[in-house]
């Protein structure tokens, strides 16, 4: 039984495996001869959703219906979940009825709990700890622009502290490539998860002009992630604002550079709305493959 719980939990060799599946998937979508195409005929995926979705719910809709299957799509508020069923009676049901899940929610342990007790294959479909999914779409979008990761610098600037900074750390650690995590002090993860990266491959700096020059990649997320939007601000944004990633920075970058988001974007704040526009074309594929990394991800749980 295979499941994707967090870039964490991943080796190497699953990584590029799910890579190069996505790669294929986006080669040959609307081939009927593909080797997805007909991989999850008569089966029903569960969307287990706590938290709202576009991309994620969108693109894994559409990926399990090119694949020959059923979504589900079951949001908190309609189960008994919200009504405060434990996770693992819920796994144990569904996992009697559907042949995949896919969940969205809070808790990393409750994506972990579920794979525990379902018997299916489990998707992290974003946690508050990480979010793979979205990971493994951007090294296919790194892949896809570059040939490689190797040798090139990745900068994550803004908020070093959330899911997508760890799954980015995670993924330097296991893959091996160069990551520097840009972010004010308060921002940062705390030293004790820090520590975890000792080979090198991560580096953690408040010197945004050291940190950009000669990347190959700018990539930012929002400041405020979702679920913490009542959080008081002590000056954070204020903070944060030497991080926002716009023309000035793209300058000192590698002439190659490409500019990284993971989408939704609040224009003006970790991105300028100019930048955005300007790049649209990169941000934009970087969301399309969300669709074919989906893909990648459920044709390696299945398959293999």
């Amino acid at each position: 039984m295979k499941h994707l719980l967090g870039i964490q939990h991943c080796t190497a060799s699953d990584l590029e495996r799910m890579i190069e599946l996505g790669e294929a998937a986006k080669r040959d979508r609307g081939s009927a001869h593909s080797a997805h195409a007909k991989l999850l005929d008569n089966q029903v995926w569960g969307l287990i959703f706590s938290k709202a979705s576009t991309r994620t719910r969108v693109s894994f809709e559409v990926g399990v219906r090119e694949m020959g299957g059923t979504s589900l799509y079951l949001s908190a508020r309609d189960m008994q979940l919200g009504r405060g069923e434990p996770i693992e009676d819920t796994a144990r049901v569904l996992g009697r009825m559907v042949h995949g899940a896919i969940i969205r929610t809070f808790e990393q342990s409750d994506v972990e709990t579920f794979a525990k007790y379902s018997g299916i294959p489990t998707i992290n479909a974003l946690t508050d700890e990480e979010h793979p999914c979205q990971i493994i779409a951007d090294l296919l979008t790194v892949r896809e622009r570059f040939g490689t990761w190797e040798g090139r610098k990745i900068v994550y600037l803004g908020d070093g502290d959330n899911n997508m900074s760890r799954s980015w750390m995670w993924a330097a650690e296991r893959l091996g490539f160069e990551l520097v995590i840009a972010a004010p002090e308060m921002c940062m993860p705390s030293k004790e998860y820090q520590q975890q990266f000792s080979s090198g491959h991560v580096t953690f700096t408040g010197d945004v002009e050291s940190a950009v020059a000669d990347a190959s990649v700018l990539y930012t997320d929002v400041w405020v992630s979702m679920g913490q939007e009542d959080m008081e601000d002590n000056g954070r944004e204020a903070a944060l604002q030497a991080f926002q990633v716009n023309h000035e920075m793209v300058k000192k970058a590698a002439d190659d550079a490409i500019v990284l988001h993971c989408l939704p974007a609040y224009r003006g704040k970790e991105i300028t709305a100019e930048l955005l526009e300007e790049r649209q074309q990169e941000i934009f594929t970087q969301a399309e493959n969300r669709l074919h990394a989906q893909k990648g991800v459920m044709q390696y749980l299945v398959r293999g």
